[in-house]
């Protein structure tokens, strides 16, 4: 490959925007036409995400989306945290492509920017990030929607927690403090909650479809 060409693939912006192009992959759609069910953006919830995908009844395709929804987050921020350094990549960049990736869920633009909520994708970002800082948000996430049984609910206070255990944890544990990262949380945190407004509505409301209901 030519130099300059090598330099342009590797240059920060060229990650970040490889990033959303990789977000952009609503696996919830190819997973369940590769499978041969219907598209989970026709029943449910409508969101392609796992938890409506687990809805058409098909629990292998749920856990193969939210496997590759959380794969799409993870690996940007885990190449540029091992492999960016010698092309001038830092921390900064690394937050930037998970930020990306997560964008490129919310609007992916090979759907018509019409894509998910992105809870499986910012938990792969926090994977890449530490894998502890997303070990303790999936515990959080688990815990949540094993007590209460809604997804929705596990999701907006894993959201909330996030930014929380990476600012409290920082220095503890094996990372140190970073405000591009943690700015980078919170926006992922916000727009998670705005991604779940509706489902918030229905909580309060008292409507909130349960993990494991059947689509209609």
């Amino acid at each position: 490959m030519p130099e300059n060409l090598l330099d342009f693939a590797l240059h920060p912006v060229s990650v970040v925007v490889v990033s959303y192009l990789l977000g952009s992959l609503s696996f919830a759609v190819i997973v369940s036409k590769f499978m041969g069910l219907s598209d989970p953006r026709s029943y449910g919830s409508k969101n392609p995400g796992a938890t409506n995908v687990l809805r058409s009844g098909n629990k292998k395709a749920a856990v193969l989306t939210l496997l590759f929804d959380a794969v799409k987050g993870w690996v940007p921020v885990f190449w540029v945290l091992q492999q960016g350094a010698p092309f001038g990549m830092t921390e900064g960049t690394a937050a930037a492509a998970g930020l990306a990736a997560f964008l490129g869920h919310l609007y992916p633009v090979f759907f018509k920017f019409q894509g998910g909520k992105g809870v499986a994708t910012a938990l792969g970002v926090l994977m890449g990030v530490s894998p502890i800082l997303g070990l303790a948000v999936a515990v959080t996430w688990v815990g949540v929607a094993w007590f209460f049984r809604y997804s929705s609910l596990a999701a907006l206070l894993a959201a909330v927690m996030a930014p929380v255990y990476y600012a409290m944890a920082s220095d503890v544990l094996w990372w140190s403090f970073n405000g591009t990262v943690f700015g980078m949380l919170c926006v992922i945190g916000i727009l998670l909650v705005w991604r779940h407004r509706e489902n918030v509505n229905r909580l309060l409301a008292g409507t909130e479809s349960k993990l494991g209901a059947k689509k209609s």
